[in-house]
């Protein structure tokens, strides 16, 4: 399964898919790391947030009428 995540997002599922691969029992993050892994989720909450307030009014259905004509 391929998922279009963040550089810092993917280092940190690969590093948690290692420790659960590994059955280890803690996670070290190096600052840096966890700074960065801050700003991302941090992003993808801001979208999220942005995308649900962001409701347009639905459109009003349009009547419309056809005719066949002569056909």
């Amino acid at each position: 399964m391929t998922h279009k995540l963040s550089y810092h997002t993917n280092k940190f599922s690969e590093k948690v898919r290692h420790m659960n691969d590994t059955n280890s029992k803690e996670l070290v993050l190096t600052a840096a790391e966890a700074r960065s892994l801050h700003t991302d989720i941090f992003a993808l909450l801001s979208k999220i947030t942005e995308l649900t307030d962001n409701k347009e009014e639905p459109t009003k259905p349009q009547d419309i009428s056809m005719s066949g004509g002569k056909f």
